[in-house]
This record gives structure tokens, C-alpha cells and sequence, in this order.
């Protein structure tokens, strides 16, 4: 079981002991101007309400492409907050600062949901003012620790709202999304040795989709939803395989008696995954069709690069080990090109998962053995943090 254990850890982000070389990355900062947004034409009475505010100067403040200001802004935001018959309303009036109105509309929920009241303004005020994506309607799948094992949670976009899904005592590791948002996949110990578990959100259901003898992991839903790539050692080493969700079919993409793969995600387009490999004797990115054939090497400096998450906007994310402590880095495929955007703090960052506006990312942040998922914005490299108490791990982003 140790043993198991121990191998399943490798093949989940194949960290070897050896932190000697250093990431050779470029770290760049490229925050543009934000538009100043004012909200002191909205008024909000009762706890909810003032939560609704509050989450939506929050949000603003982190979409990167607004700030909420007390003077001038270019942006006004108007409307009354009120709290009835069990009910959260926002009658939300948006103007820029010639007068134009923006958006004008009423939003309500129940009041345990008002929150989510901020996330649908936030976003309807992004969009329509900068015709970008936001992430406020995104879900994620996080690792955590409140029950004293390792389960399965959801939270919203604020980690306001926090449901636990599993209730195993036992370890759950790597959390991935469906396309579409229905599932969730995972790998769990629920039977003592690692398989692939998925669970429908509707109403709980649970398939073990990989419990084959030895290591079972990975679990990452094709774009289309009809495959999976799975991590399995069932023919040897940990390699590379595709199931297909219908009939059941495994294809096998890599045959390394060797080397260790571990992590797979695939390319936006589903025609690509990119996968740890320990090949060259230390955990990097490798590419490889959906079909087989001859992988691609990606990171080619480096001691440990593991973790990867491959965004709609092409670029790959993964954490890279420099100066002694992971970080977070993103990588073009077609260039090579890479650049960190985590601070060398002490802190190590892991885990990261494109957010769905494809600017941001999720990730967890680690300092003295203490876990917790921060927000952060690819484009000025600043975070923020999402939880501020208890562990939490390996966050993944719904689409």
C-alpha cells in the first residue's frame, strides 16, 4: 500500500528530490489601464445586501480590466440593494460618464444565494462595458480538509459558497472538469488503491471509470466529452492512455518502460495532450497527438516542470521548480516561450487552472505546511487570496 501510495504521488505531479537547477524564465508584468468604476450611487441595507456590495466591489476590482474608485470614474453604477420576503433584489442602473446607460435591469436571489446577485451584475457590467470574458459564473473544484480527509468541494468564484461533495474519509486527489460542466472526475483511494472516479452534480451519482490493477489517475474529459486520458500502470510503468466513454476502449499513447508519465490535459482544440514525463531523468512537459506518435519535448530548461493546464486562450500553465520553490508559469507550445508569474515570496505555488476568461488563474499557495487557492491575474501578476482558512488544494476552474 505504501508503496502505491508513493507511486501514485509521482504520477500526479512526478516531483523528484533533486532542487538543484533553477527555471530559466522570463518574468514580465503587463497590466494595462483600468476603467474607474464608481458604486456610490448604490445603496444596500441588511447583511445580505451589504455581502452583495461588497462581492461585487470584489469582483470588479479583480476582473483586471476595472477599478472601483471614490472620485471620477468612467463608469457609474447606481441602484438600491434590498432584502425581501426571503429575497435578494438589485435594481442595477450602469451609465458612463457622458450619461449613456450601460445596463439597466433587476437581479434577484434567494437571500442564502445573494451572492451570486454580484457575480451576474459583475459579469453583465464586464461584458458590456469591455466585451470581455469574466470568470464570476465559474465554479471550482478544490481538495479540502474540513472533515479531516481529503474530499471533494465546490466553490463559487469567491470561495464564499463552499459545499462539500464527497464524504469518503479517504483521499481524493486532482479534480477536472466535464466540458459541459456536469462532472467532475477525480482520482480517489475510496477503495483503498487509486482509480479514476467521475460524479454527476445533479444528484451525486458515481462511476468508477478506472480501476484497473496498479495505478489509475489523471482523468482529464476530452473537449468533446467522449474521451478521457487516464495515467495507467497496468501494463508496467505509469503511461499514457485514452479511453473512450462509450464503448470503453483504451488506447495506449506512450510505451516508456523507463520514465513515469503523469498529468495529462488536452489542447482546447482536443487534438493535442500535453503530459509530465520524466524521461529525460527530471519531470517535464511533453505534447503528443490525440492519435500517438513521436511526443514533443516543450520545457527544455529547468529541473522539475509538472502540473500542466492547457487554457482556450493556448497557452499552457504548469509550475515550475526556481529558486529552490515551485512557481507558476505559463508556456506558448508553438513558441516555447515561457515566463513566471507567481513572486519569489517563500511561498510555493502549484496547481494551476486557467480560469474561464482566460486571464486568469486559479492555484494553491503553500507557506509553513499551510494550503490555500489565491486568484491570479496572468496579465499583471498579482494575486489575491480566495480562502483565508483551512487547507485547500489543487483548484480547477469550471468552463
Amino acid at each position: 500500500m505504501k508503496r502505491v501510495i508513493g507511486i501514485i504521488v509521482c504520477v500526479c505531479v512526478l516531483v523528484g528530490a533533486r532542487m538543484v537547477a533553477a527555471q530559466h524564465v522570463t518574468v514580465t508584468k503587463s497590466g494595462g489601464a483600468k476603467i474607474g468604476v464608481s458604486l456610490q450611487g448604490v445603496t444596500a441595507s441588511g447583511g445580505a445586501a451589504q455581502a452583495v456590495r461588497r462581492t461585487l466591489e470584489n469582483n470588479l476590482n479583480r476582473s483586471g480590466w476595472m477599478q472601483v474608485v471614490s472620485g471620477p470614474a468612467g463608469i457609474l453604477v447606481a441602484g438600491d440593494i434590498k432584502e425581501s420576503g426571503g429575497q435578494v433584489a438589485f435594481t442595477c442602473k450602469v451609465t458612463d460618464a457622458g450619461g449613456q446607460t450601460v445596463l439597466h435591469a433587476t437581479y434577484s436571489q434567494p437571500m442564502a444565494r445573494a451572492i451570486y446577485v454580484a457575480h451576474q451584475v459583475a459579469n453583465d457590467i464586464v461584458v458590456k462595458v469591455t466585451g470581455k470574458p469574466t470568470f464570476f459564473l465559474g465554479r471550482l473544484a478544490v481538495i479540502g480538509t474540513r472533515s479531516g480527509a481529503k474530499e471533494l468541494y465546490l466553490m463559487d468564484s469567491s470561495a464564499q459558497d463552499i459545499q462539500q461533495v464527497t464524504q469518503d474519509r479517504a483521499i481524493a486527489l486532482k479534480p477536472r472538469w466535464s466540458p459541459d460542466n456536469r462532472f467532475i472526475s477525480y482520482t480517489s483511494y475510496l477503495k483503498r488503491w487509486p482509480d479514476v472516479y467521475t460524479i454527476e452534480l445533479a444528484n451525486g451519482a458515481r462511476n468508477r471509470v478506472a480501476a484497473y490493477p496498479g495505478v489509475n489517475s489523471g482523468g482529464a474529459i476530452s473537449p468533446d466529452g467522449r474521451s478521457m486520458a487516464l495515467i495507467l500502470s497496468k501494463d508496467g510503468n505509469p503511461d499514457l492512455y485514452v479511453k473512450d466513454m462509450a464503448s470503453g476502449r483504451l488506447t495506449r499513447l506512450t510505451q516508456t518502460p523507463r520514465a513515469t508519465e503523469g498529468s495529462p490535459a488536452w489542447s482546447p482544440d482536443g487534438s493535442r495532450i500535453v503530459y509530465v514525463a520524466d524521461t529525460s531523468g527530471t519531470p517535464q512537459l511533453y505534447m503528443l497527438s490525440r492519435s500517438g506518435g513521436s511526443p514533443e519535448r516543450l520545457t527544455l530548461s529547468g529541473s522539475q516542470n509538472v502540473a500542466p493546464d492547457w487554457g482556450a486562450n493556448g497557452l499552457i500553465a504548469y509550475q515550475a521548480l526556481a529558486g529552490g520553490k515551485f512557481q507558476i508559469a505559463v508556456i506558448d507550445p508553438a513558441t516555447k516561450q515561457s515566463r513566471i508569474l507567481t513572486p519569489f515570496d517563500g511561498a510555493a505555488y502549484e496547481d494551476p487552472s486557467w480560469a474561464p476568461d482566460g486571464r486568469h488563474l486559479a492555484a494553491t499557495r503553500a507557506v509553513n505546511y499551510r494550503y490555500s487557492v489565491i486568484l491570479l491575474d496572468s496579465m499583471d501578476n498579482k494575486y489575491v487570496a480566495l480562502t483565508t482558512s483551512g487547507d485547500w488544494y489543487a483548484p480547477a476552474w469550471s468552463h
